[in-house]
């Protein structure tokens, strides 16, 4: 055959051979610009997938510490009371106990300075204290009774262009000496609170009394000067034998260690000081070894002799707010020294043999576990920016380089419930940022998983059956004049740009449903059975009058009944308002029924959201209806059937593929909607079923939250793990879409 082909072929004449020829070369070109447009829309979508896992994958990485160096210490350096770092780990410092300050180049290993503190002549430190870490102050009792109180600070400048770090110890209260009494040379137990308008001191004297002194800083409008004023009083019934004694940051809070217990303090007001809790913090025969304040101090670290680390932080109970037990950290040997991070809530140990270990308090995961080539540690720090950890171990500084960028993604973290700081409860919670630098991030994925599938669920709710329904009476009984109307018109309404549609939502229909719910409610009920009813009453017309009425016009005298009932509903709505509700629907609906009511809720999204999805719906599902062949219909006609037994057994299960595709396509719009959800939601991370209530959907985070997220944080590659997960759903949803769209085709193409 193919060389009888050939064979006619060189027969023809000249001109129709070249025009064959130029024919087959078109449709060559057209077969391979096909397959290459289908090939790179496949490679396209591989290369967005592939971008975002190389993206997201850094969170997933594990922690890791490689040592930098080591520093060697004088042989008779007193014992430490603070170690740390400037900013960009170019100098390390160590405070002793004595207060003395030594700096030392991180890469040459030189001592720059050695500071002592000026002190009068016979005056000794008997007393040392250490504020929280992102402070970097510490406070020295002296045997005349007063406190000194320091901080260490690194001053920076650009002599001949060549950045210069030069570290001082600054005495911010240099010009007020803190008297706590004169003479005492047994001053113990110190613990203090600074910023610059008060200072808080706690002490303990030798009549084992403990004491809180106040300065607070008033200033003087009229002279342009500021005095300060010293109160002073006992605090009584704290325990005698103390371990260890912290203060809260923001002076409102002491708590003493004693034995198995931990007093907390209400030190807020000098003159009202008060017990507020005495926490059992006992572990069967397990000793408490030390007590520390994690970052914010919201949360308190208690250490165990095994090794075991727990947390408390307050929680609202019956009696206030209250420490209680949150979690523990099982620790696989005893921990020499603790060190929290400045602003996370990691926080690590080491054992005597050097076992190190990172901890993230939220997620309750273990970042670490490493065996470090030192022994007998005797204080430990991080850097400011988390990136760097000095451990003072045999007389050195062991310098060691941090890589934990992401401590706070974890699959507990992203999809389990977590307990967070002063939760009442574990929860489901994204929150992203906050205004507070010890602010513990929120990056739990659910609620905004459920928040997407919420709004698609109430935006396919209220589209589908308008849309199919639409779609079955415009391809199968409408008329083709009409048909070539209305068709056109819907499928137009998909060029209207969302933006407006959420703007519309968001300022005009949420507050006409607010003011309106009874009548929302109204609609819902009379306009189906209205229009059944018209149907119903149209119906039982004689033949006569119903040829009277142009075929044209018959589908749109419903247009005037939808009006009368929308403006019926509205026109009722007030009385029955008062009439069921008292006069205020929303009320009845938060007291009444305990339901809350947002302005922008799933319901303003459904209706809104649904516009933008009906065109989808409508176009595809009327195509595949009206391309059922005329002969199949026609044949069941023909035998007998009614026209909706022929709809209902032979159109709609041919044309079900293309209706569940319509379906899915629709599905997929409104999983992937942004601009509606954003403008129509409220935004608010709830996950709750209510159509009262809002929600916070993939989209919406990502769009509202990609311009303020910093480049490579891990809140930027959460919200790219955001948009993975959206690609993901969306990839499912037409996979299965086409699956069952294949199997219906094969089921009913024998028709």
């Amino acid at each position: 055959m193919e060389h009888q082909a050939d064979h006619l072929h060189r027969q023809l004449p000249p001109f129709l051979v070249a025009k064959s020829n130029r024919r087959r070369m078109i449709e060559k070109l057209t077969q391979v610009g096909v397959t290459l447009g289908g090939v790179l829309v496949f490679v396209a979508l591989l290369m967005i997938f592939l971008y975002l896992l190389y993206v997201v994958k850094p969170i997933f990485d594990d922690a890791s510490v490689k040592p930098i160096t080591e520093i060697s210490l004088q042989a008779s350096a007193e014992a430490p009371l603070m170690l740390g770092f400037d900013e960009q780990n170019q100098i390390v410092y160590r405070v002793s106990t004595t207060g003395a300050v030594s700096f030392y180049d991180v890469v040459s290993h030189h001592l720059i300075s050695d500071i002592q503190i000026p002190l009068a002549t016979g005056v000794k430190v008997v007393s040392s204290s250490l504020a929280s870490a992102s402070e970097q102050l510490y406070a020295l009792g002296l045997s005349n009774g007063e406190v000194l109180i320091a901080a260490i600070k690194f001053s920076v400048s650009y002599p001949n262009n060549q950045r210069q770090i030069t570290p001082v110890v600054d005495f911010p209260l240099a010009a007020k000496k803190l008297v706590l009494a004169h003479d005492v040379a047994d001053l113990s137990g110190l613990v203090f609170g600074y910023n610059p308008q008060q200072v808080s001191l706690v002490y303990q004297l030798g009549n084992d009394q403990w004491q809180l002194t106040r300065f607070n800083r008033e200033a003087n409008i009229t002279t342009d000067t500021a005095a300060w004023t010293r109160v002073q009083t006992p605090i009584a019934h704290a325990p005698k034998f103390v371990t260890q004694q912290l203060m809260t940051p923001d002076q409102r809070q002491l708590l003493l260690q004693s034995g198995d217990n931990l007093f907390v303090y209400d030190i807020q007001h000098v003159n009202a000081i008060r017990l507020l809790q005495v926490i059992d913090i006992k572990r069967d025969e397990d000793k408490v070894s030390m007590v520390s304040l994690l970052a914010g101090a919201s949360s308190v670290l208690v250490t165990y002799q095994s090794g075991e680390v727990r947390q408390y932080f307050q929680v609202s109970s019956e009696h206030g707010r209250m420490y209680q037990f949150i979690r523990h950290f099982d620790n696989t040997a005893h921990v020499a020294t603790l060190a929290t991070e400045f602003y996370r809530k990691t926080f690590a140990t080491i054992s005597p043999q050097g076992l190190l270990g990172l901890w993230y308090t939220t997620s309750n995961s273990q970042l670490l576990n490493q065996q470090l080539a030192l022994t007998h540690p005797q204080a430990m720090a991080f850097s400011p920016r988390s990136n760097a950890l000095v451990i003072e171990a045999n007389n050195k500084l062991h310098l060691y380089q941090v890589e934990n960028s992401h401590p706070e993604v974890s699959w507990s973290a992203l999809w389990q419930k977590v307990w967070y700081e002063s939760y009442p409860e574990p929860q489901y919670v994204w929150q992203s940022t906050s205004a507070t630098e010890d602010f513990e991030a929120k990056l739990s994925l659910t609620p905004l998983v459920f928040g997407t599938m919420k709004a698609a669920l109430y935006a396919m709710l209220f589209a589908t059956p308008l849309a199919i329904a639409g779609a079955i009476y415009t391809a199968y009984f409408m008329s083709a004049k009409l048909r070539n109307v209305v068709k056109p018109t819907i499928e137009i309404m998909e060029a209207l740009p969302t933006v407006i549609l959420g703007f519309l939502a968001g300022l005009w229909l949420a507050p006409l449903v607010e003011d309106n719910l009874p009548a929302i409610l109204l609609l819902l009920v009379l306009l189906p059975v209205s229009i059944l009813c018209f149907a119903f009453a149209w119906f039982k017309l004689p033949l006569a009058v119903k040829q009277k009425v142009p075929e044209l016009m018959q589908e749109l005298m419903l247009i005037p009944l939808v009006l009368l009932v929308g403006w019926l509903s509205f026109k009722v709505s007030p009385l029955i308002e008062t009439w069921l509700f008292d006069g205020d629907t929303r009320q009845f609906i938060t007291h009444e029924l305990g339901f809350s009511f947002n302005q922008r809720n799933a319901l303003i999204v459904g209706i809104a959201m649904g516009f933008a999805v009906i065109p989808t719906i409508f176009s595809i599902a009327e195509d595949a209806i009206y391309s059922v062949p005329r002969h199949l219909s026609n044949g069941s006609l023909a035998l007998g059937a009614t026209q909706w037994q022929t709809l209902t057994r032979v159109v709609l299960l041919t044309a079900s593929p293309g209706i569940f595709s319509a379906v899915m396509m629709g599905l997929g719009r409104a999983v992937g909607e942004t601009m509606i959800v954003l403008m129509a939601t409220g935004n608010t991370g709830i996950m709750k079923w209510s159509a009262f209530e809002g929600m916070r959907t993939l989209a919406a985070n990502i769009a509202v939250e990609m311009p303020e997220s910093a480049i490579a944080s891990s809140h930027y590659r959460v919200l790219f793990l955001a948009a993975f997960v959206l690609f993901i759903f969306t990839f499912v949803f037409n996979t299965v879409a086409e699956v069952v769209r294949q199997r219906l085709r094969e089921r009913y193409s024998a028709l």
